[in-house]
C-alpha cells in the first residue's frame, strides 16, 4: 500500500469510528429531539433553496460536457418541485410517530419473568447512490428519525448538490444540538472507494445502494456488511385472456408517472395467446401514442412488424429504465408465472383478469416482494396523507422485503424482566 492509499484508509477508518461512536449518542436521544432536528433540516433545505439549484445546474453542465447517459441526467436534474417533494417527505417524516423504543409483544414467555421486545436503531447505515441528489436528504430523515447515523457516498455526476445539501443538513443538525458526526458524506471522486466504505467492520450496519442493476451487483459483491437491495425496474404485467385493455393501458401510464425513478415501472407484459388481436392492436397504439418504445418475442414482431422491434434473449431479464416495453406472448397463466419468477426483478409485478381464481393462483405463485391485482403498482416516496413514506422497494428475502419504511431501519431487543423469585 502506497502512503498516499494507506493515509485515505486512516482518515476513512477515523471517520467510521467518529460515526460509529455518534450512532450511539443519537441512539440515546428522546424522539421528540430527532423530530426538532429533522423539521430543522427541512428549514434548511428550504433556507439553501436557491443554493441547491444552482449547484445542480452546474452538475448538469458538467455532465452534460462529459456526456454522461441521458438516464442518469434524468435522475440528476433538480427541478424545485422535485426539490420541495424532499423537503414536504422530511417535514411529514418529522411529525410521524417515534418507531425506536415501540414495544412489540414477545413470540415467546419464560417462567417467573415478562418478555417483550423493542424497535431499536441499527447503527450505521451507508447510502451508496447514482445521482439522486434529494434522496440523500430524504435518507437523512429516514437515519435521523430511527436514530441512526447515516454515511452518504453519492456519484461525481451531482457532486456539487450532495454537497450543498450535506452542508444545509449539518447545519440544521448542529443548530439543535445534536450529535457531531451522525450525518457525513464522502465526496465524490476523493479518497474511499465504493469497495473501501462497504467493508468497514465492525463500525458499519447496513448498506443501501440505489441506482443501476451494475451499482447494486457492485455493492452486493463487495460488502461485508448486510445489504438492503433497493430495486428500479425490470417489473412484469400478465395479461389474461380476459383481462381489460383499458385497464392494461392504465397500468402501465401509471406505473411509469412517478419522475424521476419509477420504481415499480411495467416494463415487460406477457400476453394470454387467446387475447384478442384487436385489443393487442388498441394496446400498442396507445403505448406508441404515449412515446414508448416496443419490442418485441419473434412472433409478435412477425406479426407486427412496423410496430415492434425484436427484443434480444437478455432483455427479458434486464431493467429498461426507460419508456420501453417489451412484449410476449404466452399459452397460460402458469406459464407467465413461471416466465415471471425467471426473469422478473422481483419486487412489483402485475396481474389483469377478470378471474378471481387466477387472481389467487397469480398472488400465490408469483416470486415477489408485492403482487398487484388489478392495480397499479405505481411508487411514491410520499403517497397520500397518513401513509407511510417510503424510502424504495426491496426485493431481497434477507434483511427486509418489500416497502423500505421507518421501521426497515431497526431491528429488534428482545428484553426479559424477571420478578426476583428463583
Amino acid at each position: 500500500m502506497n502512503t498516499d492509499s494507506g493515509s485515505k484508509a486512516s482518515k476513512l477508518h477515523d471517520l467510521m469510528a467518529s460515526v460509529h461512536h455518534a450512532s450511539w449518542a443519537l441512539a440515546n436521544t428522546k424522539g421528540e429531539e430527532r423530530s426538532r432536528g429533522i423539521e430543522a433540516m427541512a428549514q434548511g433545505m428550504r433556507n439553501s433553496f436557491d443554493d441547491i439549484l444552482e449547484a445542480n445546474t452546474l452538475d448538469l453542465e458538467t455532465s452534460r460536457d462529459m456526456a454522461v447517459p441521458d438516464l442518469i441526467l434524468d435522475w440528476l436534474k433538480l427541478t424545485p418541485e422535485r426539490l420541495q417533494m424532499a423537503i414536504a417527505i422530511l417535514e411529514r417524516i418529522g411529525k410521524s410517530s417515534d418507531p425506536i423504543r415501540r414495544v412489540m409483544n414477545a413470540s415467546y414467555q419464560t417462567d417467573q419473568s415478562q418478555t417483550y421486545c423493542q424497535l431499536m436503531p441499527l447503527g450505521v447505515i451507508a447510502l451508496i447512490y447514482e445521482a439522486f441528489p434529494e434522496l440523500g436528504a430524504i435518507a437523512a430523515g429516514f437515519c435521523v428519525k430511527t436514530g441512526n447515523s447515516l454515511v452518504l457516498k453519492g456519484s461525481s455526476e451531482a457532486s456539487q448538490s450532495n454537497q450543498v445539501i450535506a452542508q444545509a443538513l449539518q447545519n440544521a443538525l448542529d443548530e439543535v444540538g445534536l450529535p457531531t458526526g451522525c450525518l457525513e458524506l464522502l465526496p465524490s471522486g476523493q479518497g474511499a472507494s465504493i469497495r473501501d466504505l462497504v467493508t468497514q467492520n465492525p463500525y458499519l450496519n447496513l448498506v443501501i445502494p440505489h441506482g443501476r442493476p451494475t451499482l447494486l451487483k457492485q455493492v452486493i459483491q463487495q460488502s461485508t456488511a448486510p445489504v438492503l437491495q433497493s430495486a428500479i425496474g425490470n417489473c412484469y404485467l400478465y395479461w389474461s385472456a380476459n383481462g381489460n385493455v383499458d385497464l392494461v393501458r392504465y397500468i402501465v401510464l401509471d406505473s411509469h408517472t412517478s419522475q424521476p425513478d419509477p420504481v415499480n415501472a411495467i416494463e415487460k407484459i406477457l400476453i394470454n395467446q387467446n387475447q384478442k388481436t384487436s385489443a393487442l392492436v388498441t394496446l400498442l397504439n396507445n403505448l406508441k401514442e404515449n412515446g414508448f418504445e416496443l419490442r418485441g418475442d419473434a412472433n409478435l414482431v412477425a406479426k407486427f412488424p412496423e410496430q415492434l422491434t425484436l427484443a434480444a434473449e437478455s432483455e427479458w431479464g434486464q431493467a429498461y429504465l426507460t419508456k420501453t416495453i417489451a412484449l410476449k406472448v404466452v399459452d397460460s397463466i402458469e406459464s407467465g408465472i413461471a416466465w415471471i419468477n425467471q426473469y422478473s426483478s422481483g419486487h412489483a409485478d402485475c396481474l389483469v383478469t377478470d378471474s378471481y381464481q387466477e387472481s389467487r393462483q397469480f398472488a400465490l405463485g408469483v416470486d415477489s416482494a408485492s403482487v398487484y391485482i388489478n392495480s397499479s403498482p405505481r411508487f411514491s416516496r410520499n403517497p397520500q396523507p397518513g401513509d407511510s413514506v417510503f424510502l424504495g422497494m426491496s426485493n431481497q428475502k434477507g434483511h427486509y422485503r418489500g416497502m423500505i419504511s421507518l421501521e426497515t431501519l431497526t431491528t429488534l431487543k428482545h428484553v426479559v424482566q424477571g420478578n426476583g423469585q428463583f
